[in-house]
């Protein structure tokens, strides 16, 4: 007799998902810009009908499983992304990178915490919450708009710029994340609260993700091309490696309570800096991303699946916030602080637009869920939905062109 078992129901059903999600742009163009957006959708419209799946697999009530799995396609991710940069040591080609860092990002989490607050009726905690979630890019949903893969160059500043601060502005929001955090154990600004953030969260993780990726990456590389010179574990082309690699760097990094985020995404810079024209650093990165592609495929999935729960409890105002963020804070604060930077007129504003929003949000949030019992985190989870939702269509359809329009380059495979 057959037997129709439910689990490998699911297994087609997933991957009969991911391939539609990658096939059917082919008969539009010859890549895959919505490719994020079809898994969310197709997700949605293979589960999201199934009764019970949404409420059950949500992460706003199981969100340790959300944590893991995404953890590990940013850190997976942030680990490639830092393998793509082929030319370092020019701080003009920086000075964007640093600018919105250092002013789009606090912008936009300030705009965002008083939007959340006096918007949306959140609590501080909350709200702040809300902005350090979705103020950071995303490096994994974020290819088209990428450098290139190692030793292939297209370093355009546009691309150089949204690569770079996509590998760092992740791992400088846990400061964010931890403030609120904080807040919401103590219930207010404690005394002394402010002076062991900016001791602890700020300045001694953030030093120690740059210090424990920087020396982890230079101890991988000498592991791979020099010890022993005459048989390097890089001639095996073991791919393997990158994930082994992200893994210690991100760990060790933790361990010593920096920010592993940090952590990978410099470990895979300072890699690339061992034996830079090593043809084995494509094999890495082309591993790594192999791996991100597959769990950020599962994980949007999943998030389609559970679609129907999370935006039960999105209101207009949650709406126009997602809204807000996408279409004017961005951009707004983007162009604030590229003011003066060696970016052209169209290719600062492609830089502001195009900030995707992704698995990083849904990291952040699902740590929080885990970590915290907060008021409102159902509607903040509505919240980031929605951005992520809109985010992966109108940046996803429309980011290739615009980049390749203010490059004059054209996107790689």
């Amino acid at each position: 007799m057959f037997e129709v078992s439910s689990y490998h129901v699911l297994l087609a059903a997933l991957g009969v998902a991911i391939i539609l999600a990658y096939w059917l742009p082919r008969f539009v163009s010859g890549r895959e810009p919505a490719a994020s957006a079809l898994l969310i959708g197709l997700g949605w419209a293979m589960f999201g009908w199934v009764p019970g799946m949404p409420q059950a697999l949500s992460p706003a009530a199981a969100p340790k499983v959300w944590e893991l799995v995404s953890e590990l396609c940013v850190i997976v991710g942030l680990f490639g992304v830092g393998l793509r940069i082929d030319r370092l040591f020019d701080l003009r080609r920086w000075s964007p990178t640093i600018r919105l860092l250092a002013v789009g990002m606090p912008v936009t989490i300030a705009a965002m915490a008083f939007l959340g607050w006096y918007g949306a009726g959140l609590g501080l905690a909350a709200a702040l919450l809300l902005g350090s979630v979705l103020a950071p890019t995303d490096p994994v949903l974020a290819g088209d708009v990428q450098v290139g893969r190692p030793t292939e160059g297209g370093e355009h500043p546009v691309r150089f710029t949204l690569t770079t601060e996509a590998g760092l502005n992740d791992g400088l929001a846990f400061p964010f994340v931890h403030l609120s955090l904080a807040l919401a154990a103590a219930m207010a600004f404690a005394p002394g609260l402010l002076e062991t953030w900016v001791l602890r969260d700020v300045l001694y993780r953030i030093s120690m993700g740059a210090i424990c990726g920087a020396a982890i990456g230079w101890l991988l590389g000498k592991v791979l091309f020099d010890f022993p010179r005459e048989n390097a574990l890089a001639k095996t082309e073991a791919g393997v490696f990158a994930l082994a690699g992200v893994f210690v760097a991100y760990g060790v990094t933790e361990l010593a309570e920096g920010y592993g985020f940090i952590a990978a995404f410099v470990s895979g810079l300072t890699l690339r800096r061992s034996e830079s024209d090593h043809a084995f650093h494509v094999r890495l990165h082309d591993f790594s991303e192999t791996i991100e592609h597959a769990l950020t495929a599962m994980l949007l999935i999943g998030l389609g699946a559970v679609m129907p729960a999370l935006l039960a409890h999105l209101d207009i105002a949650g709406a126009l916030i997602g809204l807000a963020l996408i279409l004017v804070i961005r951009p707004a604060a983007g162009m604030l602080a590229l003011i003066g930077s060696p970016l052209a007129g169209r290719q600062r504003w492609v830089v502001a637009f195009y900030g995707v929003r992704g698995v990083g949000s849904i990291y952040y949030l699902s740590y929080a869920g885990s970590h915290t019992e907060l008021a409102g985190l159902d509607r903040l989870w509505a919240i980031t939905a929605f951005v992520v939702l809109v985010s992966t269509v109108l940046h996803g359809f429309s980011a290739a062109f615009a980049v390749e329009r203010a490059t004059g380059e054209k996107q790689r495979d």
